[in-house]
């Protein structure tokens, strides 16, 4: 395999995961493992926005779902990463795995969803979304 061929595929990986709508849902899931019990308003109150840009990536905006999740998940990461240290013994944990789990997959999430969101062809985007017409948007224009 050449280096060619490894690059395209890791750029390729890359933009998949920014463009899927599975890294969003999948954060917002563990936020609110992490933060229902006790309840914690202001980590809980991205996961509504998580799943919205998930839905966004379904309906067809990628490129701005991409951008969205890069965002908020930024934002988590470091909401999460201004918590003091715990002592040795909780990080070792389930809770401490689950928390190291959302912190790893919120910083995939901010350079997949950033790379996605700057390198993304909207007209290509909207020709797709005009193609598929889920939802019959597009019938009547053309």
């Amino acid at each position: 395999m050449s280096t060619e061929e490894t690059k395209a595929s890791v750029v390729d990986r890359v933009r998949g995961w920014g463009s899927s709508s599975l890294p969003g849902m999948g954060l917002a899931t563990l936020i609110t493992a992490l933060h229902w019990r006790p309840f914690q308003a202001l980590p809980m109150l991205l996961t509504p926005l998580l799943m919205f840009s998930s839905y966004l990536s379904v309906a067809g905006f990628k490129i701005d779902s991409a951008g969205m999740t890069a965002a908020w998940s930024g934002v988590y990461f470091l909401l999460a990463a201004r918590r003091r240290p715990a002592a040795l013994k909780n990080k070792f944990s389930a809770r401490g795995a689950v928390r190291a789990t959302a912190m790893g997959l919120s910083a995939a999430n901010v350079i997949a969803g950033t790379y996605t969101y700057v390198t993304g062809d909207r007209k290509a985007e909207e020709q797709e979304r005009k193609e598929m017409d889920k939802w019959g948007m597009y019938s009547d224009s053309e």
